[in-house]
């Protein structure tokens, strides 16, 4: 249980790490290591809830999660120049952002009743926390490559409520969820080395025009 607990823990940690990194080079490789944490979460999971349709899951995430997502965002930001995006976002101000988030999520998740042990509930309230870190690092974030990591820490916290409450799903599901990942990440992937090629810039504030 403490295991459990530590990891969804360190989840936070390496989502902050990702949104305050400065490239997405750097943030590529932080969310390989907050992925490979999840695959391990899934692997203790497995374990203390007797889910064994969690393993091929731990399988799954590390083949599209640990290796071809970062894979894909690495290669996008090889293709791109990031060092003209100014992010006047103090990164000071994630700390108190995500402490508020966290406390936010345990306080809504404490009060429901849910077919799960209570000591697994603040693994539940960092799988919710996942959905507005990534709505904070979507809106903080000016460079447009570094926008894709929010949609990718929304995509962990719900694989993770998932592999809380629905652990007996069957793996077919779990390989379902995370293709749709992959390939949304490709496209958005695609999409931002097109803007870049055209307008030659990652800076959403200056793409401000629709041209047809």
């Amino acid at each position: 249980m403490l295991m459990i607990n530590t990891l969804a823990g360190l989840l936070i940690l390496s989502s902050l790490a990702v949104i305050a990194s400065k490239t997405a080079q750097k943030s590529t490789a932080l969310y390989a290591v907050q992925s490979l944490i999840l695959v391990s979460l899934f692997v203790f999971l497995a374990k203390e809830m007797q889910a064994h349709e969690l393993y091929m899951w731990s399988i799954s995430a590390f083949i599209t999660k640990v290796i071809l997502v970062p894979f894909i965002l690495y290669y996008a930001a090889k293709k791109v120049d990031e060092s003209a995006v100014q992010n006047n976002f103090n990164s000071a101000w994630l700390i108190p952002i995500t402490a508020m988030i966290v406390v936010v999520c345990y306080m809504a998740t404490s009060s429901v009743q849910l077919p799960l042990a209570e000591h697994l509930k603040p693994a539940l309230s960092v799988s919710l926390s996942h959905f507005l870190l990534g709505l904070t690092c979507i809106v903080t974030q000016r460079n447009i490559l570094k926008q894709v990591f929010g949609y990718c820490l929304m995509e962990n916290g719900s694989h993770l409520s998932l592999a809380l409450l629905a652990n007996k799903a069957p793996e077919l599901v779990e390989i379902g969820i995370a293709t749709d990942a992959l390939f949304a990440v490709i496209i958005m992937a695609v999409l931002v080395i097109k803007i870049y090629r055209t307008l030659h810039t990652l800076d959403a504030k200056q793409l401000t025009e629709l041209r047809g």
